[in-house]
């Protein structure tokens, strides 16, 4: 029998995603320390954000457009996303110099496929798949070898460096198992993610993880920038280190200071799945964005996706493009 994920799971999921990303978007590129010692503690700053609203950054505005595709079509189309994407964008969501010029490119009809393979060498390493890719983890939650295949599809449009692609797949594949444990088990966690892993780098650092607890540092053995080998696990870490608590989860991502909106956003994403919508302060929740693609949006996302499972999971022996055979 399939495994059944609850709708507030997946609720939780998006809207812990915006709610932390938005959270940590102020401190991105300060360092640790400065954080500390100008803003004092992060879990007070997370309960009590300054400002009026809580506004998400380019993470969870490309996480929409994967949503939005999934919901259409049940799975990645490539066109199809891309025109999420650029439909989607606004360039006031903080996007990266990269990802700007792939995503301009896609919107003018250019060479966005060749933009993406030479703006880096080797394509973009960084963790721009990584930080949009929750919807998938959710949508195939029953079956992660298609969580996994479905991952680097949605990757490939701006990253095509394998570092990048497999921290888009270990990061879906951590929503998925998160999503789906009725209650956390760290050794099956782990034991999820390093079965599926595939670089030397991602293993070591996941077998390190795996044995981190709250009083351990994370960010200076697993890092904190914008590179997918130096924040993808790092997330995570954050999440199992707070598995019962999504302040806590988030406050520790901000509190590795550098890339903050987005090791905030993938935690809050992990802990919204793990504990679903009702571990997310109200408080928090009701000062998120509304208009446009807000709060209200991302609850229709989140039901419309939801849909999608259901129809996935009723349906066991439909036989899917992706899959062999």
């Amino acid at each position: 029998m399939r495994p059944i994920v609850r709708a507030e799971r997946f609720l939780g999921c998006l809207l812990g995603q915006a709610v932390g990303d938005a959270l940590g978007a102020p401190y991105e590129g300060l360092t640790s320390e400065h954080i500390y010692f100008t803003f004092g503690s992060v879990r007070d700053r997370v309960n009590h954000p300054g400002g009026e609203t809580l506004c998400y950054t380019d993470d969870t505005q490309m996480m929409i457009g994967i949503a939005e595709t999934l919901i259409d079509h049940g799975q990645i189309v490539e066109e199809a996303l891309c025109r999420a994407f650029t439909a989607n964008y606004d360039p006031a969501r903080c996007y990266g110099p990269g990802a700007r010029i792939v995503l301009e490119a896609m919107a003018a009809g250019g060479d966005w496929r060749g933009l993406a393979g030479s703006i880096f060498p080797g394509g973009s390493l960084g963790n721009g798949a990584a930080m949009r890719v929750a919807p998938v983890g959710l949508l195939f939650s029953a079956d992660l070898d298609r969580v996994m295949r479905q991952a680097e599809l949605s990757a490939l449009p701006t990253h095509l460096h394998p570092l990048g692609i497999e921290g888009a797949q270990l990061m879906a594949l951590a929503v998925a198992v998160a999503a789906r444990q009725p209650v956390f088990d760290r050794a099956s966690f782990y034991g999820e993610l390093l079965g599926r892993c595939r670089d030397e780098e991602y293993q070591w650092q996941l077998g390190v993880a795996s044995k981190l607890r709250r009083q351990h540092s994370v960010g200076s053995v697993l890092g904190n920038g914008l590179e997918a080998h130096r924040s993808v696990v790092s997330a995570i870490a954050c999440f199992t280190t707070s598995p019962e608590s999504y302040e806590g989860a988030v406050s520790r991502a901000i509190g590795l200071g550098n890339d903050t909106d987005t090791l905030a956003a993938m935690a809050g994403a992990l802990s919204g799945a793990s504990l679903g919508v009702g571990a997310i302060p109200s408080p928090l929740l009701e000062r998120l964005e509304e208009q446009g693609k807000g709060r209200n949006y991302l609850q229709h996302l989140a039901s419309q996706l939801y849909g999608r499972y259901l129809a996935e999971t009723n349906d066991p022996g439909q036989r899917h493009p992706d899959q062999a055979g």
